[in-house]
């Protein structure tokens, strides 16, 4: 399971439009920094500050050639979000179900 310091800073990290549309992009591959920030009317200093975000979050990663910056996606975060979103619905869902069955044998019980 994610530990939670982790989760947290993926979830913070998620809660962004402007985030998730970078994620969506690095999701076609490796990018210089600029070439991500094009299509967005934010300054690049802007995107710097999201890209910091999501590099804390692990969910990309940063390498340096020169003067360029090229960042690409990491889904192991992600992935273990996602592990714990499963692992937390499950154990609700098998609770409300067997509470949803002795408030049925409550009512059976009261006819």
């Amino acid at each position: 399971m994610a530990a939670p310091r982790t989760l947290d800073r993926t979830l913070t990290a998620l809660a962004d439009p402007t985030r998730r549309a970078i994620l969506r992009r690095l999701s076609s591959g490796e990018a210089r920094v600029t070439e991500v920030a094009r299509p967005f009317s934010i300054s690049l200093n802007a995107i710097s500050k999201h890209i910091l975000v999501l590099e804390r979050a692990k969910l990309v990663k940063r390498r340096k050639v020169g003067r360029d910056h090229f960042i690409s996606y990491r889904s192991e975060p992600l992935d273990a979000a996602a592990k714990w979103i499963d692992e937390t619905r499950n154990f609700w869902a098998s609770r409300l179900d067997t509470l949803e069955q002795l408030l049925r044998e409550e009512d059976a019980a009261n006819k």
